[in-house]
């Protein structure tokens, strides 16, 4: 039995226990066959997903099993994640550390300052030993990518890279991705996949990404790669692996989904989204699917199958314990919790509290430097309407940014909000609190919409499975919404408005986006076929920034008047 750890005063630990049974037959002499027996080996595996650079904790809003309610605490940090590492290690020195991907991009400015080189360093020093690409690690294309796990300098943002350190030496660990091929070479980008012999059992770590990433990902990025069907890729490969002595099969994902049951439910049955597809598809001897992408985090099973994910930003870490016969390779038993990476639960790392130490002493200056004051704090949450306050100054900004190239409306996407506007005292916000809003460093693209198009465009934020996902809109537009309507028919008719004025389907309207969502990204084909496209080169942090000034004296960010208003 493994022994528990508290993960929080108030938060009970779950049972972990594990029964120790198994033989395998074996042939004996000839024309006899002999049973010999042999003890089941435990494999701790340790899984981390959607780290996106966080070095630092930061808040979590968790749900435990038998709460009565939410309670939001601080989690995770390099050193509490190492510290938990160390004290899991020596209940096994032999345990398995890999990743789901998404471990750098759209991170904070204290790894993104950097190229996010602190935090391959960070994963380096926790020993993990290999993860899954994620859609986030394209997010500078596939050269800086290969630079991060290769190392050197010669990068695509040559202002960040090597300037934490005079040298990158890029990745200990290997990223894996079956399913993405460099079109040029018919060669995968990176190895699919890998063997790590533990305690003299060959587990096989297969990796993969999302095919959607093109969907998520700025086209410029990824161009000159496919992304190829998930599970066809993952069990393509099975035999090559067999052949290599491959005995236990670990899938490292990256595409999740999602369930209203809590993140420490053990065997929860209602996972929802399109890992669940995937993971049917997998062959039998597929057992367990570590994944990531949907930012949950959940113990479920699927078709008998383990299928777990550690929440995001270092909030949980995953453990799984697997009993396998070491003869045979049958995974006869799998047990799995999230624990919750609280900083009273554990000691921290002191090595990593060092490192942390000096990051923070070399980005202070420039994340510390005041760039406006506003009146208070500005939330990303969505209203019922689907808007937010957030949402809407940004959209706000980006338009008042390119008024001057004709922009006659803001456009952005929910998905690049990663967090709400925080302030310190006096309402002063630094260059850090605004780029941890908009780390990405899109560009505004500036296009032609005609009043056809664009009215398209607003019926697809319904083509989501499920739910809709709701672009965030200037104050120069508005339009109502109806839930009882059929996707593609929701968009209230005669209700959208430009400028005050009723949308004419063949008038032509200027529209600005970020460079992600202008090709399409979020799934708005309708905004990659905009004409007379001009990328202005400017950041939508600093648009974001100039419109904070605007409000400089104390005014407050108050939530925008209504733009979006559901009917029913």
């Amino acid at each position: 039995m493994i022994p528990l750890r508290p993960a929080r005063a108030g938060l009970s630990a779950l049972a972990f226990a594990l029964t120790l049974a198994g033989c395998a037959s074996v042939p004996g002499t000839p024309g006899a066959l002999t049973q010999a027996k042999s003890s089941p080996v435990e494999l701790n595996l340790v899984s981390i997903n959607d780290f996106h650079g966080n070095l630092e904790a930061s808040a979590y809003k968790l749900a435990s099993q038998g709460s009565t309610g939410t309670e939001t605490v601080k989690a995770g940090g390099i050193d509490v994640l190492g510290g938990a590492l160390a004290a899991f290690r020596k209940e096994d020195k032999d345990l398995l550390f890999v990743g789901a991907g998404d471990l750098v991009g759209a991170s904070p400015a204290l790894s993104s300052m950097w190229a996010d080189e602190p935090s391959i360093i960070a994963m380096n020093r926790m020993g993990l030993v290999a993860s899954a690409l994620g859609n986030h690690e394209f997010d500078q294309g596939s050269k800086e990518l290969l630079r991060q796990q290769h190392g050197g300098c010669d990068s695509p943002r040559p202002s960040k890279a090597c300037q934490i350190a005079t040298s990158f030496e890029g990745a200990g660990f290997t990223y894996l991705a079956t399913n993405v091929i460099d079109q040029a070479s018919g060669k995968n980008l990176v190895p699919g996949w890998r063997i790590v012999d533990v305690k003299g059992v060959k587990v096989g770590l297969i990796g993969a990404v999302l095919r959607d990433v093109p969907s998520v990902a700025v086209a410029s990025a990824i161009k000159g790669l496919s992304f190829l069907d998930e599970a066809d890729s993952i069990n393509k490969v099975l035999p090559a692996m067999r052949a290599q002595g491959a005995q236990v099969f670990v899938v490292l994902i990256h595409e999740g989904g999602h369930t209203g049951e809590p993140f420490d439910k053990v065997n929860c049955d209602g996972l929802e989204g399109p890992i669940v597809g995937i993971v049917k598809k997998l062959d039998p001897a597929i057992r367990l699917v570590l994944t990531g992408h949907s930012h949950k985090g959940y113990l479920c099973k699927v078709d008998g199958r383990v299928v777990t994910q550690a929440d995001a930003m270092g909030h949980l870490l995953s453990r799984i314990k697997m009993t396998v016969d070491p003869v045979s390779g049958k995974v006869e038993d799998i047990q799995v919790r999230n624990v919750v990476m609280a900083p009273d639960a554990f000691a921290p790392d002191p090595q990593l509290g060092a490192y942390l130490q000096d990051v923070r002493a070399r980005s202070q200056a420039a994340l510390a430097k005041p760039v406006a004051h506003i009146g208070g704090a500005v939330a990303r949450k969505e209203n019922d309407d689907g808007e937010s306050a957030l949402g809407g100054m940004i959209a706000d900004a980006v338009l008042d940014a390119t008024r001057s190239q004709g922009a006659q409306i803001g456009l952005m996407n929910p998905g690049g909000i990663r967090k709400d506007l925080e302030v310190g005292e006096g309402g002063v916000v630094s260059f850090g609190q605004a780029q941890a809003v908009l780390p990405f460093g899109n560009t505004l693209v500036v296009q032609d919409l005609r009043g056809a198009q664009l009215r398209e465009l607003l019926e697809q934020q319904w083509k989501r499975e499920g739910t809709g996902y709701m672009l965030q809109v200037s104050n120069s537009l508005s339009y109502q919404w109806d839930s009882t309507r059929p996707p593609g028919q929701r968009v209230v008719p005669g209700s959208v408005k430009v400028d005050g004025k009723p949308l004419e389907d063949g008038t032509t309207y200027r529209v600005v986006a970020n460079n992600f969502l202008a090709d399409g990204g979020d799934n708005f084909p309708a905004l990659a076929a905009g004409t007379r496209r001009v990328d202005t080169g400017m950041r939508d942090l600093d648009a974001l920034i100039a419109h904070l000034k605007q409000g400089a004296g104390g005014a407050s960010p108050a939530a925008p008047q209504p733009r979006i208003k559901k009917v029913r």
